[in-house]
């Protein structure tokens, strides 16, 4: 697809321009279009810091997205919501989300390849665009685009943390507040690379978090991010002393749960198309919902 521009201003980096005029692609796409000459100023491919002049004439090319090497697998996945631009998947425990070291396949984005054949690309790939992310032990809700722009519009609205996203979370002992919020900044852990930790000088992290139901030995909780840190809530919980059940990483095994027990079953942001508030909510699984019955 090709899209031609007369500029109208002066003095305004090429990558800039681009952004201003087409905001349906990241700067650091911009600038790889940029860089592979599939732009051009007056005709002639360019340098991302030239500087536009008025009465320029920019072509932008964007080319048809190509195949990437994701087996397309039909795994059975249970959908809450989708359409042409975004879907919603109540993801089960024990799926990775995407490929990676120890899971080259299996994952949500191979069964996205295999049940959404009208999936667009993003970044110039025929892919699946991940937004946000849940352990592979971590059940519940996560969105998914299924298109370039749709991509970017989520990832603008995770990054002005105008997403809502809320868990049912079992803790081990006892919190002494009804309500409260864990503020510590989230980084690798110096002494283990494969861990999460609170580390002096890491990322703001926040969750907030209100008391559901106290137990003998647990506290059954809601929670509400308003950071999106990998694993933050485990990371958290166990850093106040308070692990969740079953986090054999930050904590320790139990008797009633396979897994930790966290379940992402409240999701709302704005469609990337519509502009409409949805808001989506999933039940507890059955696995966690059974062990909590046990130990009540």
């Amino acid at each position: 697809m090709n899209q031609e521009f007369n500029v109208h201003e002066d003095g305004v980096r090429l990558d800039s321009y681009l952004v201003s005029v087409q905001t349906n692609l990241t700067r650091n796409r911009i600038q790889t279009l940029i860089a592979s000459g599939f732009v051009t100023v007056n005709g002639s491919t360019s340098k991302a810091s030239y500087k536009v002049r008025r009465g320029d004439s920019v072509t932008l090319v964007i080319p048809t997205p190509k195949p990437v090497d994701i087996i397309p697998q039909d795994i059975p996945l249970q959908f809450v919501y989708q359409d042409q631009d975004i879907v919603v998947i109540d993801k089960p425990a024990g799926l990775s989300v995407h490929p990676g070291p120890g899971h080259p396949d299996g994952t949500l984005v191979n069964a996205l390849m295999a049940h959404c054949p009208d999936i667009e690309g993003v970044g110039g790939e025929i892919r699946p665009g991940i937004v946000h992310r849940l352990d592979k032990d971590t059940s519940g809700l996560i969105m998914i685009a299924k298109t370039h722009a749709a991509h970017i519009d989520l990832s603008n609205q995770i990054k002005n943390r105008t997403v809502t996203k809320g868990y049912l979370a079992l803790a081990t002992g006892t919190l002494p507040m009804d309500s409260g919020i864990i503020d510590a900044p989230i980084a690798r852990d110096p002494r283990n690379r494969k861990r999460m930790a609170v580390v002096l000088g890491g990322k703001a992290s926040r969750t907030r978090y209100t008391i559901i139901d106290r137990l003998p030995d647990a506290t059954y909780l809601d929670i509400r991010l308003e950071t999106g840190r990998t694993h933050q809530i485990r990371v958290h919980f166990a850093y106040s002393g308070n692990p969740l059940v079953g986090d054999q990483v930050y904590g320790k095994r139990s008797d009633h749960f396979l897994r930790h027990f966290l379940h992402a079953n409240h999701l709302g942001f704005i469609h990337p198309s519509t502009g409409r508030e949805i808001e989506f909510t999933s039940k507890l699984p059955k696995d966690l919902e059974t062990g909590l019955g046990m130990i009540k």
